[in-house]
């Protein structure tokens, strides 16, 4: 007889249809976050959006706070990526360099759930677990940069934990004002880049 299925031992790797589904009302929801925002965005506006159903909604998702979390959590993966990626340089200048260029690209392709973020994470408990989550990877990757550039790895005022947190978080802000704002993101990146690299003492690299 022929075999059917898929062989034993080996995992599926292509996307179920629940998957695409999900992905389906996350892209929904961020694409309406970006056109009528999170206030006016329901569940009604999203189940329309995808073609689905609200009790096929509630398959996937508790609530419109649910997949703005869900969204969220995709959004600051993807980022935390990308950082890791460029930290692979291991030279601590360009390691940085490339980091604040990948966290600008994020804000310009992804602002709309970045904004949200910041301004829903202090009441929306789901949605301020991710990015503050977030926000401590992104932290303890540039620490390890500050090390490498010479800081004292130690968590007195100016070891390399106290410098890159408060550096991470002012880097949070720039963005999030530039964005939300309509500002250069360009300008931005390369203010803070020139911080950086001068509080890490890089500012010949």
């Amino acid at each position: 007889m022929p075999e059917t299925g898929t062989p034993r031992g080996r995992r599926r790797t292509a996307p179920t249809k629940g998957d695409q589904r999900e992905q389906a009302i996350l892209d929904a929801a961020e694409k309406q976050l970006d056109a009528i925002g999170f206030d006016r965005m329901t569940i009604e506006t999203i189940t329309k959006a995808v073609g689905i159903t609200r009790g096929a909604f509630y398959f996937y998702f508790a609530s419109k706070n649910a997949v703005l979390a869900a969204l969220v959590a995709r959004t600051v993966a993807t980022l935390r990526t990308e950082i890791e990626a460029a930290d692979a340089s291991g030279e601590p200048a360009l390691a940085l360099r490339r980091s604040i260029d990948q966290t600008r690209d994020m804000w310009r392709d992804h602002g709309n759930v970045m904004r949200a973020a910041v301004e829903l994470s202090p009441t929306v408990e789901a949605v301020g677990e991710s990015w503050h989550s977030a926000v401590a990877a992104i932290r303890d990757i540039t620490r390890g940069i500050g090390r490498r550039a010479g800081l004292a790895d130690d968590h007195g005022p100016t070891g390399a934990h106290a410098i890159t947190t408060a550096l991470v978080w002012m880097t949070e802000r720039a963005f999030y004002q530039a964005s939300k704002a309509g500002s250069s993101l360009d300008d931005t990146a390369a203010t803070l880049t020139h911080l950086w690299l001068n509080a890490l003492r890089l500012d010949g690299g």
